[in-house]
């Protein structure tokens, strides 16, 4: 407060207040799997994308583009997407196909084909999940005991 003496214009200055120049941009942050409070990225191959060879990882992938050649996840999620051709042998934790896959599919977990997904060979996993409308030609081997070894 100022004494009738004082006036405002004894008062120290203060020094403006400048506005920030740049917009704050929100953080985004990465995809979370249901029920499980790890954070897990997941790695893309993007449409445009073709490759022959063999791709292995210690992390989620999701797959828009070709490929031709084995693909090994050690236990991580694999998501072959809609526009997706994979000719591939595939080792992962879980897969969900909505794409088209040729060739062998061996999951510790769980083998989701949805509704327009495609599957020509071999599935071998501890739970298998078809949606009415998918395509699925091979044998199915269901083996329970694979989701507790994956555990353990």
């Amino acid at each position: 407060m100022w004494t009738k003496q004082q006036t405002a214009t004894d008062a120290p200055a203060a020094p403006p207040v400048q506005a920030a120049t740049s917009p704050v941009v929100p953080f985004s942050a990465p995809s979370t799997r249901l029920g499980n409070a790890n954070v897990r990225e997941t790695a893309r191959l993007g449409a445009s994308l073709a490759i022959k060879g063999h791709i292995t990882g210690t992390e989620d992938l999701r797959i828009d583009g070709k490929v031709e050649g084995p693909i090994s996840l050690r236990g991580h999620e694999l998501t072959v997407g809609p526009t997706a051709q994979l000719n591939s042998e595939i080792q992962a934790g879980e897969v969900i196909v909505y794409g088209k896959v040729v060739g062998n599919l061996h999951a510790r977990g769980r083998v989701d084909i949805k509704k327009d997904g495609s599957i020509v060979g071999d599935i071998s996993s501890a739970r298998i999940s078809i949606e009415d409308g998918a395509h699925f030609k091979g044998r199915i081997e269901i083996d329970p005991t694979k989701t507790q070894a994956a555990a353990d």
